[in-house]
């Protein structure tokens, strides 16, 4: 039998089960009162894997309960063989334990930097697969290298770590992503750019985690410590990642439901990014207007605006920033569009820019455990175009 009850009734039948008041509930998701309210009365939809399965762990309850019997999501897992290839790097520790190296030298810190920025690279193609084979040796050198060389190697260990983390998320595997950047996080300790940019890879871990709070505190403190005094004299690569943490810290703020805090990050980030101009990829943050726009339509999707969120995307397709931003930021960003077309009823649209972002980049739709589970829900609606069921069915999604 069907389960017909909509998916927010039924959180809240279980909520009352376990016996928790909408701001018990709230508290321990890491949301705002107001987010669970319009939630349980269908006003805000429930369509990212990581929400589903915050509230399914608070409330102790299978995710496919929340979503009815007959349907199955998309099994989101860090088992994989993947997964697994690099939590046995990260489980190796050399270097402390004194292990040989084995046959491979200590490559020295120019050409380790030069390794990391090809690993780097074949991440922004959202080449992952390429990318999960380097990622091993690519510790283990950067590792070696660093210790080698304390000072000048700092930066390409952090580099490596950064690319790890980013990786993982990507993969569905938060939890072994943090280890990752809590790695970057002690490594780049000292250096203020360093520590900077590792941070864009722990507010992204941190709000996959369901630490939404935490990660808004520690984007905002990261951002302020990079900001230079006077913003008109701030350097291109400065206000690149001061406004990329406070993208970040938006994000976060509206995993929490804090639209005002989501519009002030915004538009602080809009005024840097102003001065930086379209085009340019200082510490592999992509930043400019284009970003914030992007990200605009995120938090929106976030904050249940799709109209809005969809008003973003459909503008900033439009500039020609959009073209020149790497295209594992065009695919991630389309995702997000896929959500905003579904949560407007617009399955056409919702299908059409997941095919353009399987074009874009291929693997983004493959491993991506989140870019799989809108691809399924797109397929679900009998309006999915046949574009999309096709996409579906040769990987395997339903």
């Amino acid at each position: 039998m069907v389960d017909e009850l909509p998916i927010g009734r039924r959180v809240a039948q279980w909520r009352v089960r376990r016996r928790l008041s909408q701001q018990v509930f709230a508290d321990r998701l890491g949301k705002s009162k107001s987010w669970v309210d319009k939630v349980e009365r269908g006003v805000r939809a429930l369509d990212k894997v990581s929400t589903l399965q915050d509230i399914a762990a608070v409330l102790r309850i299978h995710t496919a309960v929340l979503l009815g019997r007959e349907v199955q999501p998309v099994e989101v897992t860090e088992r994989t063989a993947d997964v697994e290839h690099i939590r046995a790097a990260l489980s190796r520790y050399e270097i402390p334990l004194g292990r040989p190296a084995g046959r491979r030298p200590v490559l020295p810190v120019d050409r380790m930097a030069r390794e990391v920025a090809h690993a780097w690279t074949i991440f922004q193609y959202a080449r992952y697969p390429q990318v999960i084979g380097l990622v091993p040796d690519l510790l283990a050198d950067a590792q070696r290298t660093h210790a080698r060389n304390p000072v000048a190697g700092r930066v390409p260990l952090v580099e490596a770590y950064r690319i790890t983390a980013s990786l993982l998320v990507k993969l569905g595997a938060a939890g072994l992503a943090w280890v990752a950047v809590d790695r970057a996080m002690i490594a780049a300790t000292g250096d203020r750019t360093s520590v900077a940019a590792a941070a864009v890879q722990l507010g992204q871990v941190l709000r996959e985690v369901g630490r939404a709070r935490e990660a808004k505190s520690a984007m905002l403190a990261a951002a302020y410590r990079i900001v230079p005094p006077v913003i008109e004299y701030g350097t291109p690569p400065e206000l690149s990642l001061c406004g990329t943490l406070l993208i970040q810290a938006a994000l976060a703020a509206a995993r929490s439901g804090d639209d005002t805090a989501v519009a002030e990050s915004l538009d602080e980030a809009a005024d840097m990014a102003e001065r930086v101009g379209d085009g340019h990829d200082h510490h592999h943050t992509a930043f400019g207007p284009t970003a914030v726009d992007l990200a605009r339509t995120a938090t929106a999707v976030e904050l249940g605006d799709a109209s809005e969120a969809v008003t973003w995307h459909e503008k900033a397709i439009q500039r020609d920033g959009w073209r020149w931003l790497p295209v594992e930021h065009r695919a991630a960003h389309l995702i997000d569009a896929a959500h905003a077309y579904l949560q407007v009823g617009d399955p056409v649209n919702a299908g059409r820019v997941l095919v353009d972002a399987e074009r874009t980049a291929p693997a983004e739709i493959r491993h991506r455990p989140a870019a799989r589970d809108v691809l399924a829900q797109v397929t679900r609606n009998p309006d999915a175009p046949a574009t999309v069921t096709q996409l579906a069915d040769t990987l395997g999604v339903g």
